[in-house]
């Protein structure tokens, strides 16, 4: 695939999940040079960052046109994060719906402090783009997932810092089912697989049994999402 631009170069917000991985695999086929940054913030499903390292080796490996363009990852400790929220993606309480109609699992200031810091390293590594796997069309309500939240904080940043920034939201207007087809559009069968088996995206950090959509408990809302979109992937294409 022919890259889109040269001179861009991106940040991917990589967690390790389905989403992140995916959005991975489509800055790897636009970008020259492409870096990751995951967060540790005291997250409940910590294992999926357990899966990263693995994950980025075998992408390398996998597919050698995106070796030379995947550069280096950062870890970055967030986890005053979990010091200041109360919710079912940090602590061990059961996932419910909320007076303000989200559910527990939403951490308020989350991705607006994965955008932040994500800037910041960019801004220091000589990086213009920021690609994170935000959504809006098949997701859990968060408010910080929003294409107009995604707008305003790509305002903020580049005012704050004299910079013109590029949030990329490549999965904001497609679903689930959507999303494993663009990482089949990405990279055929290896990388269908490589989400499946390698990835984790369960929020209460299940990784005993292996499903045909992947590892997790089935009955999480990440789950389920991302077990109805493969469901309706294997569907339509066999």
């Amino acid at each position: 695939m022919t890259l889109s631009n040269q001179q861009d170069r991106a940040l991917v917000l990589f967690s390790g999940g389905q989403d992140s991985t995916t959005c991975l695999a489509w800055a790897l086929s636009r970008y020259a040079r492409v870096e990751t940054i995951g967060f540790d913030y005291g997250q409940r499903h910590a294992i999926e960052l357990t899966v990263r390292p693995a994950l980025l080796e075998k992408m390398r490996s996998f597919f050698p046109e995106w070796q030379a363009r995947l550069g280096e990852d950062h870890m970055i400790d967030l986890s005053l994060i979990s010091q200041l929220s109360h919710t079912a993606m940090t602590e061990n309480i059961a996932i419910e719906m909320q007076e303000n109609g989200l559910p527990n699992t939403f951490v308020p200031g989350r991705n607006l402090m994965f955008m932040m810091v994500a800037a910041t390293l960019a801004y220091r590594r000589g990086l213009n783009v920021l690609v994170g796997g935000m959504c809006e069309t098949d997701f859990s309500g968060y408010p910080d997932c929003r294409d107009d939240t995604m707008k305003a904080l790509q305002v903020a940043l580049n005012l704050g810092m004299a910079t013109r920034l590029k949030l990329e939201t490549p999965l904001m207007w497609i679903d689930k089912t959507q999303t494993w087809e663009l990482a089949a559009q990405l990279g055929g069968n290896v990388l269908i697989d490589l989400i499946r088996a390698g990835t984790h995206t369960c929020y209460l950090g299940e990784r005993g049994q292996l499903h045909d959509w992947g590892y997790g408990c089935g009955s999480c809302p990440a789950c389920e999402l991302r077990a109805r979109g493969y469901l309706q992937y294997r569907q339509q294409h066999g």
